[in-house]
């Protein structure tokens, strides 16, 4: 033992330790510190506990020590060391800021790490740490796009009226056209997929021509109507238009959701609106074509078909089209409402309205509308004056019941904000985005 070092053990230490040393789960640099501790105790010297243990002089002399200091805690924790290199001041950390949110002198568009690195003369793992710390990333960029339309929030709370709240006796329709769809041929075959490699396809392919898509989404049930055309000119879209009046059924009111394209407001298109009057066109904002819904068909189309598709030809491409749009789409889910209370005796279920959500009085009968007020082009902050058909569906919506679309678990997450009140809720229609309303 070392001079000047005397070690007693209490009969709680050694238990304690004797534990350490025959539990499977302890560190094993716990396991010969506490060993060196009862060895000492043991009356053995340092050279015997060194060969007990393995471990050299210092190494005994320095746990012993610790022991004697610290006592049994001491042993299972290490003392804190100053690191190799002293830490980054913090004027350097802010000048590493400060070049990464201004322009770099050199011909660049951003700082890169080892750029910056020279330029601070700081190794590149500790540039990445600064920034990583400060929540900065020069080499990601993200893109956007602001809609500079005057009416976009009257536009958006049309569109949104329609997917939230359909009009009775009617078909929300939302229609685009997917263009320039090429038919891509690889210039070599692919290999499949097996375990442990991915399926190969060539970098280069082989062009085999175009074609246009012209799809209209049904909001209500998820069905798609659509049609191969070789260009997407107003003759084409007009064509769509007579197919589409062809296949729903003439008692119904049909409100289609339209981009700005050019083609979509032609004066032929206009005068194919006059000619059919159930027909009404809601334009959506400028800039703003994720508004329309059947563009999550066409990403699904591009993603699940296209994207890794080899076609030989044309036609080849069109006929994988068609089968797409013949499969059968998911059915779509309403949504279910929660009941407030329930008795013993009886349920009741409150009466539901949503907040945020206009009334359907935006609406008016397509029969009597003007062409220019069916092509979307109403003033800003003025409704039409509800018709006919308006009126009678809004007198069923309050009329009808729904306890069969009631359900005890709560809504999801994000869904609109609703007041309570009243007895039980109405129906709104037959969708997967219906909502109960209460009436006027």
């Amino acid at each position: 033992m070392r001079s000047g070092v005397s070690i007693s053990v209490s009969a709680a230490d050694r238990e304690r330790l004797e534990a350490i040393v025959a539990d499977r789960n302890t560190p094993q640099k716990h396991v010969w510190r506490a060993r060196i501790v009862l060895l000492t105790a043991d009356s053995l010297g340092t050279n015997a506990v060194m060969a007990a243990t393995g471990k050299s002089k210092t190494c005994v002399w320095r746990w012993q020590e610790r022991f004697m200091q610290a006592g049994v805690d001491g042993l299972l924790r290490d003392k804190t060391r100053p690191p190799g290199q002293p830490p980054i001041s913090d004027d350097r950390v802010a000048e590493v800021v400060r070049l990464t949110l201004a322009p770099p002198p050199h011909e660049a568009t951003h700082w890169t790490g080892q750029a910056m690195a020279r330029a601070v003369g700081l190794a590149i793992s500790t540039v990445q740490n600064i920034w990583k710390a400060h929540g900065l990333a020069p080499h990601r960029w993200r893109g956007f796009k602001l809609s500079n339309d005057p009416a976009f929030a009257e536009k958006l709370h049309d569109i949104v009226g329609l997917y939230v709240d359909p009009p009775a006796h009617a078909v929300v329709l939302s229609v685009d056209e997917k263009s320039q769809i090429q038919a891509l041929d690889r210039t070599q075959p692919g290999l499949p997929m097996k375990k442990g490699r991915l399926g190969t396809m060539t970098h280069d392919h082989k062009r085999h021509g175009t074609t246009t898509l012209f799809a209209a989404l049904d909001v209500l049930d998820g069905t798609v109507i659509g049609r191969n055309m070789a260009r997407h000119r107003h003759q084409e879209f007009i064509r769509f238009l007579n197919a589409l009046e062809r296949a729903i059924p003439q008692d119904k009111a049909v409100h289609a959701i339209l981009d700005n394209y050019a083609a979509h407001k032609t004066p032929e298109v206009r005068r194919w609106l006059v000619r059919h009057p159930r027909w009404t066109f809601h334009f959506t904002p400028t800039s703003s074509s994720w508004l329309n819904a059947v563009e999550g068909f066409f990403a699904k189309l591009s993603k699940r078909r296209l994207r890794r598709g080899v076609f030989c030809s044309l036609v080849d491409l069109q006929a994988a089209i068609n089968r797409f749009l013949a499969e059968p789409q998911p059915k779509p889910q309403a949504l279910r409402l929660a009941r407030r209370s329930q008795c013993h005796h009886r349920r009741q279920y409150p009466r539901v309205q949503c907040v945020g959500v206009k009334p359907l009085d935006r609406v008016g009968d397509p029969a009597t509308a003007p062409a220019a007020s069916r092509l979307g082009a109403r003033p800003s902050g003025l409704a039409a004056a509800p018709g006919p058909r308006a009126t009678r569906g809004a007198h069923r919506r309050a009329a009808g019941p729904c306890d069969r679309r009631l359900s005890p678990t709560p809504p999801r997450h994000g869904s609109p904000v609703r007041r309570r009140s009243g007895p039980r809720p109405r129906r709104v229609g037959c969708c997967r985005w219906a909502r109960v309303c209460a009436g006027d």
